[in-house]
Protein backbone atom coordinates (compact mmCIF):
# COMPACT_ATOMS: atom_id res chain seq x y z
CA UNK A 1 0.00 0.00 0.00
CA UNK A 2 1.45 3.03 -1.32
CA UNK A 3 2.00 5.77 1.51
CA UNK A 4 -0.24 9.37 1.48
CA UNK A 5 0.81 12.22 -0.38
CA UNK A 6 2.12 14.72 2.10
CA UNK A 7 -0.17 17.76 2.94
CA UNK A 8 0.61 20.79 1.55
CA UNK A 9 1.40 23.07 3.60
CA UNK A 10 -0.89 25.52 4.71
CA UNK A 11 -0.76 29.24 2.69
CA UNK A 12 0.52 32.00 4.50
CA UNK A 13 -2.62 34.42 5.37
CA UNK A 14 -2.14 38.73 5.42
CA UNK A 15 -2.03 39.39 8.81
CA UNK A 16 1.53 37.10 8.28
CA UNK A 17 3.18 39.83 6.00
CA UNK A 18 2.33 42.28 8.78
CA UNK A 19 4.12 40.53 11.07
CA UNK A 20 7.47 39.93 9.22
CA UNK A 21 9.81 42.14 11.37
CA UNK A 22 9.07 46.03 10.62
CA UNK A 23 6.65 45.34 7.91
CA UNK A 24 3.74 47.68 9.63
CA UNK A 25 5.59 50.87 10.23
CA UNK A 26 7.66 50.75 6.66
CA UNK A 27 4.02 49.91 4.60
CA UNK A 28 2.41 52.51 6.79
CA UNK A 29 4.93 55.12 6.37
CA UNK A 30 4.95 54.47 2.60
CA UNK A 31 1.09 54.31 2.20
CA UNK A 32 1.19 57.81 3.73
CA UNK A 33 3.34 59.15 1.25
CA UNK A 34 1.36 57.25 -1.47
CA UNK A 35 -1.56 58.87 -0.39
CA UNK A 36 0.02 62.68 -1.54
CA UNK A 37 -1.41 60.68 -4.86
CA UNK A 38 -4.93 60.25 -4.20
CA UNK A 39 -5.27 63.88 -2.88
CA UNK A 40 -3.26 66.04 -5.33
CA UNK A 41 -3.95 66.17 -8.58
CA UNK A 42 -7.74 66.39 -7.71
CA UNK A 43 -6.90 69.34 -5.80
CA UNK A 44 -4.77 70.80 -8.61
CA UNK A 45 -7.57 70.33 -11.08
CA UNK A 46 -10.15 72.09 -8.88
CA UNK A 47 -7.76 74.37 -7.68
CA UNK A 48 -6.66 75.55 -11.43
CA UNK A 49 -10.36 75.69 -12.84
CA UNK A 50 -11.23 78.06 -9.55
CA UNK A 51 -8.19 80.22 -10.52
CA UNK A 52 -8.52 80.62 -13.90
CA UNK A 53 -12.12 79.78 -15.07
CA UNK A 54 -10.68 77.99 -18.17
CA UNK A 55 -11.35 74.61 -19.12
CA UNK A 56 -8.34 74.36 -21.26
CA UNK A 57 -5.95 75.61 -18.70
CA UNK A 58 -6.95 72.95 -16.66
CA UNK A 59 -6.60 70.64 -18.92
CA UNK A 60 -2.98 71.81 -19.94
CA UNK A 61 -1.86 71.83 -16.42
CA UNK A 62 -2.52 68.39 -15.77
CA UNK A 63 -1.42 66.98 -19.18
CA UNK A 64 1.88 68.45 -18.16
CA UNK A 65 1.56 67.75 -14.15
CA UNK A 66 0.61 64.30 -15.00
CA UNK A 67 3.30 63.90 -17.95
CA UNK A 68 6.05 65.03 -16.21
CA UNK A 69 5.02 62.48 -13.13
CA UNK A 70 4.64 59.54 -15.31
CA UNK A 71 7.23 59.57 -18.17
CA UNK A 72 9.74 60.60 -16.09
CA UNK A 73 9.08 58.10 -13.66
CA UNK A 74 11.92 55.43 -14.74
CA UNK A 75 14.38 58.10 -14.64
CA UNK A 76 13.50 58.61 -11.14
CA UNK A 77 13.47 54.85 -10.23
CA UNK A 78 17.13 54.59 -11.34
CA UNK A 79 18.54 56.92 -9.06
CA UNK A 80 17.18 55.97 -6.23
CA UNK A 81 19.02 51.95 -7.77
CA UNK A 82 21.74 53.85 -8.43
CA UNK A 83 22.28 56.08 -4.90
CA UNK A 84 19.96 53.95 -2.84
CA UNK A 85 15.99 54.90 -1.45
CA UNK A 86 17.69 56.70 1.68
CA UNK A 87 19.59 59.41 -0.11
CA UNK A 88 17.27 59.95 -3.62
CA UNK A 89 13.93 59.63 -1.92
CA UNK A 90 13.82 62.36 0.80
CA UNK A 91 15.72 65.13 -1.84
CA UNK A 92 12.44 64.27 -4.34
CA UNK A 93 9.85 64.62 -2.08
CA UNK A 94 11.30 67.57 -0.19
CA UNK A 95 11.69 69.48 -3.75
CA UNK A 96 8.05 68.21 -4.82
CA UNK A 97 6.58 69.22 -1.59
CA UNK A 98 8.55 72.29 -2.27
CA UNK A 99 7.26 72.98 -5.60
CA UNK A 100 3.31 71.99 -4.49
CA UNK A 101 3.53 74.74 -2.21
CA UNK A 102 4.70 77.09 -4.97
CA UNK A 103 1.73 75.72 -6.74
CA UNK A 104 -0.74 76.23 -4.23
CA UNK A 105 0.78 79.98 -3.18
CA UNK A 106 -0.19 80.85 -7.22
CA UNK A 107 -3.55 79.01 -6.87
CA UNK A 108 -4.74 80.34 -4.00
CA UNK A 109 -6.26 83.61 -5.48
CA UNK A 110 -7.01 84.19 -9.32
CA UNK A 111 -4.77 86.61 -11.29
CA UNK A 112 -0.99 84.02 -11.46
CA UNK A 113 -0.42 83.64 -15.71
CA UNK A 114 -1.39 80.54 -16.95
CA UNK A 115 2.40 79.63 -18.33
CA UNK A 116 3.52 80.47 -14.41
CA UNK A 117 1.26 77.68 -13.53
CA UNK A 118 2.22 75.48 -15.74
CA UNK A 119 5.27 75.66 -15.82
CA UNK A 120 5.36 75.14 -11.54
CA UNK A 121 2.86 71.91 -11.86
CA UNK A 122 5.45 70.34 -14.61
CA UNK A 123 8.07 70.74 -12.37
CA UNK A 124 6.53 68.84 -9.65
CA UNK A 125 5.10 66.37 -11.55
CA UNK A 126 8.98 66.06 -12.18
CA UNK A 127 10.29 65.30 -8.70
CA UNK A 128 7.46 62.96 -7.20
CA UNK A 129 9.07 60.31 -5.26
CA UNK A 130 7.82 56.96 -7.19
CA UNK A 131 7.34 55.69 -3.91
CA UNK A 132 5.39 52.71 -4.68
CA UNK A 133 7.99 51.34 -6.97
CA UNK A 134 10.02 51.29 -4.08
CA UNK A 135 7.59 49.64 -1.81
CA UNK A 136 7.02 47.09 -4.17
CA UNK A 137 10.95 46.66 -4.58
CA UNK A 138 11.43 46.35 -0.63
CA UNK A 139 8.92 43.37 -0.55
CA UNK A 140 11.34 40.77 -2.41
CA UNK A 141 13.81 41.75 0.41
CA UNK A 142 11.41 42.26 3.58
CA UNK A 143 9.71 38.57 2.03
CA UNK A 144 11.36 35.85 1.31
CA UNK A 145 8.79 33.30 1.27
CA UNK A 146 6.94 33.45 -2.42
CA UNK A 147 3.68 32.33 -1.37
CA UNK A 148 4.25 35.43 1.32
CA UNK A 149 5.85 37.71 -1.36
CA UNK A 150 2.52 37.28 -3.71
CA UNK A 151 0.02 38.29 -0.70
CA UNK A 152 2.55 40.35 0.45
CA UNK A 153 1.78 42.41 -3.55
CA UNK A 154 -1.81 41.96 -3.85
CA UNK A 155 -1.98 43.98 -0.07
CA UNK A 156 -0.04 46.50 -1.94
CA UNK A 157 -2.15 46.30 -4.77
CA UNK A 158 -5.54 46.66 -3.00
CA UNK A 159 -4.31 49.49 -0.40
CA UNK A 160 -3.40 51.59 -3.42
CA UNK A 161 -6.34 50.98 -4.86
CA UNK A 162 -7.99 52.37 -1.33
CA UNK A 163 -5.67 55.05 -1.37
CA UNK A 164 -6.85 56.44 -5.11
CA UNK A 165 -10.49 56.22 -3.82
CA UNK A 166 -10.21 57.78 -0.54
CA UNK A 167 -8.28 60.41 -1.66
CA UNK A 168 -10.78 62.60 -3.73
CA UNK A 169 -13.26 61.82 -1.03
CA UNK A 170 -10.76 63.50 1.52
CA UNK A 171 -10.73 66.52 -0.90
CA UNK A 172 -14.28 67.05 -1.66
CA UNK A 173 -14.84 67.22 2.43
CA UNK A 174 -11.50 69.28 2.80
CA UNK A 175 -13.22 71.98 0.20
CA UNK A 176 -16.31 72.47 1.96
CA UNK A 177 -14.55 74.57 4.26
CA UNK A 178 -11.15 75.59 2.88
CA UNK A 179 -10.24 76.90 -0.53
CA UNK A 180 -8.96 73.61 -3.01
CA UNK A 181 -5.76 74.72 -2.86
CA UNK A 182 -5.77 73.80 0.78
CA UNK A 183 -5.12 70.49 -0.86
CA UNK A 184 -2.15 70.74 -2.40
CA UNK A 185 -0.46 71.86 0.83
CA UNK A 186 -2.17 68.55 2.39
CA UNK A 187 -0.44 66.62 -0.55
CA UNK A 188 2.66 68.25 0.23
CA UNK A 189 2.56 67.75 3.84
CA UNK A 190 1.70 64.04 3.31
CA UNK A 191 4.69 63.26 0.68
CA UNK A 192 7.48 64.38 3.19
CA UNK A 193 5.88 63.25 6.58
CA UNK A 194 5.22 59.80 4.74
CA UNK A 195 8.58 59.83 3.28
CA UNK A 196 10.35 60.67 6.28
CA UNK A 197 8.79 57.53 7.88
CA UNK A 198 9.32 55.22 4.86
CA UNK A 199 13.26 55.91 4.61
CA UNK A 200 14.06 56.38 8.72
CA UNK A 201 12.51 53.07 8.93
CA UNK A 202 14.80 49.90 10.32
CA UNK A 203 13.69 48.02 7.09
CA UNK A 204 15.90 50.20 5.16
CA UNK A 205 18.91 50.11 7.21
CA UNK A 206 21.47 49.43 4.11
CA UNK A 207 21.75 49.95 1.07
CA UNK A 208 17.77 49.32 -0.69
CA UNK A 209 16.72 48.50 -3.70
CA UNK A 210 19.72 48.65 -5.52
CA UNK A 211 23.11 46.56 -5.43
CA UNK A 212 25.35 49.41 -4.58
CA UNK A 213 25.22 52.85 -4.31
CA UNK A 214 27.37 55.45 -6.54
CA UNK A 215 27.81 55.61 -10.16
CA UNK A 216 30.17 52.86 -9.45
CA UNK A 217 27.37 50.60 -8.56
CA UNK A 218 24.94 52.21 -10.86
CA UNK A 219 27.33 50.99 -13.73
CA UNK A 220 28.05 47.51 -12.41
CA UNK A 221 23.85 47.20 -12.21
CA UNK A 222 23.36 48.49 -16.18
CA UNK A 223 25.93 45.79 -16.99
CA UNK A 224 24.03 42.94 -15.36
CA UNK A 225 21.24 44.34 -16.73
CA UNK A 226 22.13 44.36 -20.01
CA UNK A 227 23.71 40.41 -19.87
CA UNK A 228 20.42 39.11 -18.27
CA UNK A 229 18.00 40.32 -20.52
CA UNK A 230 16.93 43.43 -19.48
CA UNK A 231 14.11 45.76 -21.23
CA UNK A 232 13.52 42.34 -23.48
CA UNK A 233 12.90 41.22 -19.86
CA UNK A 234 10.56 43.41 -18.60
CA UNK A 235 8.47 43.48 -22.45
CA UNK A 236 5.50 40.94 -21.10
CA UNK A 237 4.95 42.77 -17.56
CA UNK A 238 4.97 46.53 -19.55
CA UNK A 239 3.24 45.42 -22.40
CA UNK A 240 0.08 43.97 -20.05
CA UNK A 241 0.04 46.95 -17.67
CA UNK A 242 -0.47 49.25 -20.97
CA UNK A 243 -2.81 47.11 -22.42
CA UNK A 244 -4.56 47.08 -19.34
CA UNK A 245 -4.46 50.35 -18.67
CA UNK A 246 -5.77 51.65 -22.24
CA UNK A 247 -8.75 49.27 -22.06
CA UNK A 248 -9.67 50.69 -18.52
CA UNK A 249 -9.65 54.40 -19.37
CA UNK A 250 -11.74 53.64 -21.85
CA UNK A 251 -14.15 52.10 -19.40
CA UNK A 252 -14.86 55.26 -17.48
CA UNK A 253 -15.45 57.18 -21.07
CA UNK A 254 -17.92 54.20 -22.13
CA UNK A 255 -19.97 53.91 -18.66
CA UNK A 256 -20.52 57.50 -18.75
CA UNK A 257 -21.98 57.40 -22.67
CA UNK A 258 -23.72 54.21 -21.69
CA UNK A 259 -25.98 56.43 -18.90
CA UNK A 260 -26.11 59.19 -21.17
CA UNK A 261 -27.45 57.35 -23.84
CA UNK A 262 -29.95 55.41 -21.16
CA UNK A 263 -31.41 58.39 -20.11
CA UNK A 264 -29.87 57.20 -16.68
CA UNK A 265 -28.80 60.10 -14.11
CA UNK A 266 -24.93 60.78 -14.76
CA UNK A 267 -24.80 61.22 -10.56
CA UNK A 268 -24.69 57.05 -11.03
CA UNK A 269 -22.04 56.80 -12.97
CA UNK A 270 -19.50 56.92 -9.89
CA UNK A 271 -21.48 54.56 -8.82
CA UNK A 272 -20.79 52.13 -11.38
CA UNK A 273 -17.07 52.93 -11.46
CA UNK A 274 -16.88 52.28 -7.65
CA UNK A 275 -18.27 48.98 -8.43
CA UNK A 276 -15.09 48.46 -10.48
CA UNK A 277 -12.77 49.31 -7.55
CA UNK A 278 -14.64 47.38 -5.56
CA UNK A 279 -13.98 43.86 -7.60
CA UNK A 280 -10.74 45.32 -8.21
CA UNK A 281 -10.15 44.96 -4.03
CA UNK A 282 -11.89 41.94 -3.78
CA UNK A 283 -9.94 40.32 -7.02
CA UNK A 284 -7.06 41.60 -5.22
CA UNK A 285 -7.29 39.53 -2.22
CA UNK A 286 -8.81 36.59 -3.66
CA UNK A 287 -5.47 36.24 -5.78
CA UNK A 288 -3.16 37.04 -2.80
CA UNK A 289 -5.44 34.12 -0.64
CA UNK A 290 -4.99 31.57 -3.35
CA UNK A 291 -2.59 29.04 -3.69
CA UNK A 292 -1.60 28.97 -7.06
CA UNK A 293 -0.09 26.57 -9.03
CA UNK A 294 0.44 28.31 -12.16
CA UNK A 295 3.91 30.25 -13.25
CA UNK A 296 3.31 33.75 -13.37
CA UNK A 297 3.51 34.57 -16.44
CA UNK A 298 0.75 32.02 -16.73
CA UNK A 299 -1.34 33.53 -14.76
CA UNK A 300 -0.78 37.07 -16.48
CA UNK A 301 -1.84 35.72 -19.45
CA UNK A 302 -5.37 34.22 -18.22
CA UNK A 303 -5.95 37.60 -16.01
CA UNK A 304 -5.51 39.67 -18.92
CA UNK A 305 -7.72 37.42 -21.05
CA UNK A 306 -10.46 37.59 -18.76
CA UNK A 307 -10.09 41.25 -18.01
CA UNK A 308 -10.32 41.76 -21.89
CA UNK A 309 -13.48 39.30 -22.14
CA UNK A 310 -15.00 40.90 -19.55
CA UNK A 311 -14.91 44.10 -20.90
CA UNK A 312 -15.86 43.17 -23.93
CA UNK A 313 -19.08 41.69 -22.20
CA UNK A 314 -20.30 44.23 -20.58
CA UNK A 315 -21.37 46.50 -23.63
CA UNK A 316 -23.75 44.32 -24.62
CA UNK A 317 -25.57 44.71 -20.67
CA UNK A 318 -29.48 45.35 -20.95
CA UNK A 319 -29.43 48.03 -18.25
CA UNK A 320 -27.55 50.31 -15.79
CA UNK A 321 -27.40 47.68 -13.46
CA UNK A 322 -26.51 44.70 -15.32
CA UNK A 323 -23.78 46.93 -16.20
CA UNK A 324 -22.87 47.38 -12.71
CA UNK A 325 -22.47 43.71 -12.03
CA UNK A 326 -20.50 43.20 -14.59
CA UNK A 327 -17.99 45.94 -13.98
CA UNK A 328 -17.91 44.51 -9.98
CA UNK A 329 -16.73 41.27 -12.57
CA UNK A 330 -14.54 43.34 -14.90
CA UNK A 331 -12.56 44.31 -11.46
CA UNK A 332 -11.88 40.97 -10.16
CA UNK A 333 -9.34 41.02 -13.04
CA UNK A 334 -7.89 44.34 -12.63
CA UNK A 335 -5.94 44.16 -8.91
CA UNK A 336 -4.31 40.60 -10.14
CA UNK A 337 -3.41 41.72 -13.67
CA UNK A 338 -1.62 44.46 -12.34
CA UNK A 339 -0.11 42.68 -9.13
CA UNK A 340 1.07 40.16 -11.14
CA UNK A 341 2.77 42.33 -13.76
CA UNK A 342 4.77 44.28 -11.04
CA UNK A 343 5.73 40.90 -9.17
CA UNK A 344 6.73 39.23 -12.69
CA UNK A 345 8.54 42.75 -13.40
CA UNK A 346 10.62 41.95 -10.39
CA UNK A 347 11.48 38.74 -10.50
CA UNK A 348 12.97 39.70 -13.94
CA UNK A 349 14.47 42.61 -12.94
CA UNK A 350 18.33 42.16 -11.37
CA UNK A 351 18.63 43.26 -8.19
CA UNK A 352 19.80 46.60 -8.64
CA UNK A 353 17.36 47.52 -11.08
CA UNK A 354 13.89 46.56 -9.25
CA UNK A 355 12.55 50.11 -8.26
CA UNK A 356 13.35 51.14 -12.08
CA UNK A 357 11.34 47.54 -13.43
CA UNK A 358 8.39 48.28 -11.18
CA UNK A 359 8.51 52.42 -12.65
CA UNK A 360 8.29 51.07 -15.88
CA UNK A 361 5.22 48.66 -15.27
CA UNK A 362 3.81 52.25 -13.55
CA UNK A 363 4.29 54.41 -16.56
CA UNK A 364 2.69 51.44 -18.82
CA UNK A 365 0.17 51.77 -16.96
CA UNK A 366 -0.59 55.37 -16.81
CA UNK A 367 0.51 55.84 -20.43
CA UNK A 368 -2.16 53.42 -21.36
CA UNK A 369 -4.65 55.26 -19.44
CA UNK A 370 -4.06 58.33 -21.12
CA UNK A 371 -4.13 56.91 -24.88
CA UNK A 372 -6.97 55.49 -23.84
CA UNK A 373 -8.95 57.92 -22.78
CA UNK A 374 -8.41 59.82 -26.06
CA UNK A 375 -9.10 56.63 -28.00
CA UNK A 376 -12.70 56.20 -26.49
CA UNK A 377 -13.36 59.67 -26.82
CA UNK A 378 -12.53 60.01 -30.79
CA UNK A 379 -14.77 56.73 -31.02
CA UNK A 380 -18.14 56.96 -29.34
CA UNK A 381 -20.32 58.34 -31.27
CA UNK A 382 -18.61 56.69 -34.14
CA UNK A 383 -19.44 53.24 -33.70
CA UNK A 384 -21.99 51.51 -31.23
CA UNK A 385 -21.23 51.49 -27.68
CA UNK A 386 -20.93 47.44 -27.81
CA UNK A 387 -18.28 47.50 -30.46
CA UNK A 388 -16.30 50.00 -28.25
CA UNK A 389 -16.95 48.18 -25.39
CA UNK A 390 -15.41 45.25 -27.41
CA UNK A 391 -12.50 47.31 -29.02
CA UNK A 392 -11.12 48.02 -25.22
CA UNK A 393 -10.95 44.95 -24.13
CA UNK A 394 -9.65 44.17 -27.37
CA UNK A 395 -6.68 45.64 -25.79
CA UNK A 396 -6.33 43.78 -22.92
CA UNK A 397 -6.68 40.82 -25.13
CA UNK A 398 -3.84 41.56 -27.12
CA UNK A 399 -1.68 42.17 -23.99
CA UNK A 400 -2.71 38.82 -23.33
CA UNK A 401 -1.70 37.05 -26.62
CA UNK A 402 2.11 38.70 -26.03
CA UNK A 403 1.86 36.70 -23.06
CA UNK A 404 1.53 33.69 -24.74
CA UNK A 405 3.89 34.63 -27.63
CA UNK A 406 7.31 36.44 -25.82
CA UNK A 407 9.57 34.15 -24.76
CA UNK A 408 10.25 33.50 -21.04
CA UNK A 409 13.58 31.70 -19.45
CA UNK A 410 15.62 30.20 -21.94
CA UNK A 411 14.13 30.94 -24.95
CA UNK A 412 11.18 28.79 -24.36
CA UNK A 413 7.78 30.83 -25.22
CA UNK A 414 6.28 31.71 -21.83
CA UNK A 415 2.95 29.73 -22.51
CA UNK A 416 5.36 26.67 -22.33
CA UNK A 417 7.21 27.70 -19.35
CA UNK A 418 4.43 28.14 -17.33
CA UNK A 419 2.85 24.94 -18.63
CA UNK A 420 6.41 22.80 -18.37
CA UNK A 421 6.97 24.32 -14.62
CA UNK A 422 3.87 23.60 -13.11
CA UNK A 423 4.07 19.87 -14.57
CA UNK A 424 7.64 19.62 -13.02
CA UNK A 425 6.79 20.61 -9.35
CA UNK A 426 3.32 18.66 -9.54
CA UNK A 427 5.34 15.81 -10.02
CA UNK A 428 7.72 16.87 -7.24
CA UNK A 429 4.49 17.87 -4.96
CA UNK A 430 5.82 21.71 -3.86
CA UNK A 431 3.65 24.26 -5.66
CA UNK A 432 4.42 25.82 -8.21
CA UNK A 433 4.75 30.02 -7.00
CA UNK A 434 6.23 32.25 -9.59
CA UNK A 435 8.58 29.98 -10.91
CA UNK A 436 8.90 31.52 -14.80
CA UNK A 437 10.27 34.92 -13.47
CA UNK A 438 12.69 33.55 -11.45
CA UNK A 439 16.34 34.49 -12.69
CA UNK A 440 15.46 36.06 -16.01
Amino acid sequence: MSAPAPARPAAPSYAAVLRVPHARRTFAAALAGRFSYGVAPLAVLLSVNRATGSYAVSGMVMSLFGGAAVFLMPLRASLVDRYGARRALLPMATLYAVLLCVLAALLWRPGAPAALIGAAAALAGACAPPLGSVMRALWSELVTDRHLQRRAYSLDGVAEELLFVSGPVLVGALITWAPPASGILLGALLIVGGTAAFVTSPAMTGPRTGSGTGPRAGRRTKSRRTRSGGVPGLLVPVVVAAGAGLALSGVELLVTAYAERGSYDTAFVPWVLGALSVGSALGGLANGAIDWRLSARARLARFTAGLGLMIAAAGLAPDLWTLTAAMVLTGVFIAPTLTTSYLLADETAPKGARAQAGAWVNMAVNGGNSSGALMAGALIGRLPLPLCFALAGAASLAAAAVTLVARGPGGVPAAEAGASGASAVEASGVPAVDQAGVGC
